[in-house]
């Protein structure tokens, strides 16, 4: 991603102004942003994640599967869950990666070779701190005219989330080889190594 070093700056100095993470129990976080399966193969390589899923989120049905929510027009966006242990790993840091590995974003309804409000970049907030955490890591990240376009990440409740078919779960890590994970994803966690070593872990979480 462009403009890195600077992005890199501004965040830690948000990370350092934060709130120190809660040392209690295990929390979730919920992000879109994409096609599922490369932004879970990231959240399950970082240390401190306990678990972590695909699925779906943000529609109004109460169900959820690839084929209603590919098609676009149940509201929902491809998800990913992240159980992870604020000890090991705070909120912040998971925005961090999120924003400057995961995905790109300031695109609208789309990312890379994918395109659909179902491909949308949001942050599912679960509580009231997420919620002014998610906000104050976009108003910083916009107020230093570090990225090129504004950034078009959604930030709002997390309702539900729908786990995804198992064929979607762990999907990087049983298709190694599949051309979209090859172009797309692997690159990401070599990103994800490279910018945030001291968070990275090469056995990926369940």
């Amino acid at each position: 991603m462009k403009n890195y070093i600077r992005i890199a700056v501004i965040l830690t100095t948000f990370l350092i102004a934060a709130v120190a993470p809660c040392l209690a129990a295990e929390q979730k976080a919920v992000f879109a942003g994409g096609c599922f399966w490369g932004v879970e193969a990231v959240f399950e390589h970082v240390k401190g994640a306990v678990a972590v899923r695909s699925g779906y989120s943000g529609g109004t049905s109460k169900s959820a599967n690839y084929e209603d929510v590919s098609g676009g027009t149940t509201g929902h966006a491809e998800s990913v869950e992240v159980r992870f242990d604020p000890a090991k790993v705070s909120y912040i840091q998971l925005l961090n990666i999120f924003f400057a590995v995961a995905h790109d974003p300031t695109e609208v309804n789309r990312q890379g070779p994918d395109h659909g409000t179902q491909y949308r970049s949001v942050i599912f907030y679960a509580n009231a701190d997420q919620q002014r955490s998610a906000k104050a890591f976009i108003d910083a990240l916009d107020s230093s005219k570090a990225l090129d376009k504004p950034v078009a990440t959604q930030v709002v409740p997390l309702v539900a989330f729908y786990a995804a078919e198992e064929h979607h779960q762990n999907y990087l890590k049983n298709n190694p080889d599949d051309s979209y994970i090859v172009h797309n994803d692997l690159p990401k966690l070599t990103a994800l190594k490279r910018k945030f070593p001291e968070l990275y872990r090469a056995d990926p979480a369940p």
